[in-house]
């Protein structure tokens, strides 16, 4: 296997609790500290310029590294959004496309273009989206594309302070924040605490404080050919899963949680590309997740994708509600 595939699955156990390896890597997380004071200090004092858009900027974003909900809470939010009146638009920097532009996602964009989170948030919300290097970039893009926008969520960005924000959500899943070190020592972006406006829990909370997500598998999956197929239906046969995630085994567990039994489990790198997938005929039922789809769609459309819901308690809701109406008009 090569390394970097290997490292996605053992780094996250070192940062679980302060061990040997993690102590060595102690003074370069020093190093990364410094720099992210330092670089923080130079927005704060003003030397680097945070670009503010004109309408209000909401970020959902974590301090970890590794998918905490981020992407399943845009989508909760632009929906919550779109019930409550509000016109949103979607910027992301699209992480893992190999284009460098600024650009908007289509409905039938190539993930390797606009990246598999951004392009999943335009099918499922179908409101704007755009990517872009710089996400003021993007989202002065979208604007003058979409002018009815009034407020904007980047997906991902809590550490992007090029980019003004009005409102800052973080989620954690139920690693909290590991060993409470910096990177490559910790999981941690940046120190924690730090002050938002909203944290959500979609794991176990064991930090206390802010509001709880439920996640839960949808009970039924769709192949390439737009097929439904309950997973009731799968139950009492062996299936295969795998997910391109950064924590894989969180979406094997919620299969099981649906009485499905898993034949072979294949966890792979977060935003994993599919270049070089097998496209030979399955001899059972393969099960993914929503975000590899458009990609193995191409190598196995007969894979089925199982979409993730993520539900937080109405309390999130109205704090939220509470925040957004606050905001001034620009």
């Amino acid at each position: 296997m090569p390394l970097k595939h290997g490292l996605h699955r053992y780094l996250p156990r070192v940062w679980q609790s302060r061990n040997g390896l993690a102590r060595v890597l102690t003074p370069l997380s020093l190093l990364f500290g410094a720099l992210v004071a330092v670089r923080q200090g130079l927005y704060h004092r003003g030397l680097l310029q945070s670009i503010r858009l004109p309408v209000p900027v909401l970020v959902v974003g974590n301090v970890v590294a590794g998918g905490a909900g981020k992407t399943p809470l845009t989508i909760a939010i632009v929906q919550h959004l779109l019930d409550q009146g509000w016109r949103p638009g979607v910027v992301s920097r699209g992480h893992g496309r190999l284009t460098r532009d600024t650009r908007a996602v289509q409905m039938d964009s190539a993930p390797a273009d606009v990246g598999d989170e951004p392009l999943l948030i335009h099918q499922k919300t179908g409101v704007p989206v755009w990517v872009g290097p710089k996400r003021s970039g993007a989202g002065l893009g979208l604007l003058q594309t979409h002018p009815e926008t009034n407020i904007l969520i980047c997906d991902d960005g809590l550490q992007h302070w090029a980019l003004a924000r009005d409102l800052e959500i973080c989620v954690m899943d139920d690693r909290g924040i590991g060993n409470g070190w910096l990177l490559p020592a910790g999981p941690l972006r940046e120190t924690w605490p730090k002050k938002v406006d909203l944290l959500l829990h979609t794991g176990v909370n064991s930090m206390g404080g802010g509001f709880q997500a439920q996640r839960q598998l949808e009970d039924w999956a769709q192949d390439g050919l737009g097929r439904r197929v309950a997973l009731s239906s799968l139950i009492g046969q062996p299936v295969d899963a795998l997910a391109g995630l950064a924590r894989p085994a969180g979406f094997f567990s919620l299969l099981e949680e649906k009485g499905l039994t898993l034949h072979q489990t294949t966890p792979l790198p977060d935003h994993f590309d599919f270049v070089a997938w097998s496209n030979s005929p399955l001899t059972r039922p393969l099960l993914c997740t929503e975000k590899d789809a458009a990609k193995l769609w191409q190598h196995q459309p007969l894979a089925l994708a199982v979409p993730l819901r993520l539900t937080p308690e109405p309390a999130f809701w109205q704090a939220l509600d509470h925040l957004v109406l606050a905001l001034p008009t620009r």
